[in-house]
């Protein structure tokens, strides 16, 4: 396996991006910048060897900086939406940065999608990639403590990139960090309707119509949102209006375990996720308009790539009910999330 790494221009600020490219011996690769540990390309081989690009953004750095939709980027300090901008934590009122109408949505406009992280090559004999840390100081976006974060970005030989997080606090904080890559398993060449997808999740979080976690989880049988067999993603789409949607994994707490297969049959790629956290978000980009251009000329048209966030459920620091987000000093905050390509 091999790493290199070029520039990939410069911040307005005139600080220096870094590309780094990661390949394997199965002519598999992927690409990630240092600004908001962006993933710029991933190269995947089709059925019959071709390799296409299966996630989507842009040709350089000015349309991910220009971007609104966090793609491919890292986020945090807490991914998916806490409503009303505000928790409160051990008798503690903190407001949070509002920037989606009046709730707090992937960190804050702000958040790590924004971030120049420090990096690092990493590279032993079973896999390569990237370190990336970063220092978000007390309040940032309206945080407390001063959080420490560190994320492994790795290549394996069996074509999968895994994350794996890690985060220390010098004060009581909420975390719940993740990764917003926008998949297209044909190369871009259509829409996502006709992938088809199977959740290992039977329950959901009921949300509102401003897309809160209401703290119900409800099942998913009998409903459109039911993904527990395999089914195209355009089958019932238009009743849902899309999917933006934290699924219940179906899976002990802490375990690593299968979350999520999307299969393209044209190209015959299948894409696995594999997480430890308790829950998935798919987004099937609902909010592209055709007002975007991306690689290659593309325009970023409705339901043109699909999302797969691992995550804990959202709006958790309002909802006592969920799996806890809090991070105190002197523990760690551990995730690992991996995605797997195949082909049948």
């Amino acid at each position: 396996m091999k790493i290199s790494t070029k520039p990939y221009g410069k911040l307005p600020d005139g600080r220096q991006v870094q590309l780094y490219k990661l390949s394997n011996d199965h002519n598999f690769s992927f690409e990630i910048i240092n600004y908001g540990g962006i993933i710029t390309s991933i190269l995947a081989p089709d059925r019959n060897g071709k390799l296409e690009d299966v996630i989507i953004g842009f040709d350089d750095l000015s349309g991910f900086l220009k971007d609104t939709s966090y793609i491919n980027a890292l986020i945090g300090r807490f991914g998916n939406r806490i409503g009303n901008s505000q928790f409160e934590l051990n008798g503690k009122l903190y407001t949070l940065a509002a920037n989606e109408g009046r709730n707090h949505l992937h960190g804050g406009p702000h958040g790590f999608h924004t971030v120049l992280w420090d990096a690092e090559p990493l590279d032993t004999a079973d896999e390569t990639g990237v370190k990336l840390t970063y220092l978000s100081r007390h309040m940032e976006e309206g945080y407390p403590g001063n959080l420490f974060i560190e994320v492994k970005m790795l290549l394996t030989d069996q074509n999968e990139i895994k994350m794996l997080y890690k985060a220390t606090t010098d004060e009581p904080t909420h975390i719940n960090l993740t990764h917003h890559g926008y998949y297209n398993l044909n190369g871009g060449k259509t829409n996502v309707l006709d992938h088809v997808l199977k959740l290992y999740a039977s329950h959901y979080t009921e949300v509102d119509p401003a897309l809160i976690a209401t703290g119900r989880i409800l099942p998913v049988k009998g409903t459109d949102l039911d993904f527990t067999e395999p089914i195209k993603i355009g089958a019932r789409i238009k009743r849902t209006g899309g999917y933006d949607l934290n699924y219940v994994l179906d899976k002990k707490p802490g375990e690593m375990a299968l979350a999520a297969e999307m299969y393209e049959p044209e190209s015959g790629r299948v894409m696995k996720v594999f997480t430890d956290q308790p829950g998935l978000q798919l987004y099937t980009s609902t909010h592209f308009d055709g007002t975007v251009t991306g690689k290659s000329g593309n325009k970023h048209i409705q339901y043109y790539s699909f999302c797969f966030e691992t995550q804990h459920f959202p709006n958790s620091p309002r909802l006592p009910q969920f799996p806890s987000t809090v991070l105190n000093p002197g523990e760690i905050y551990r995730q690992a999330t991996a995605f797997k390509f195949e082909v049948r």
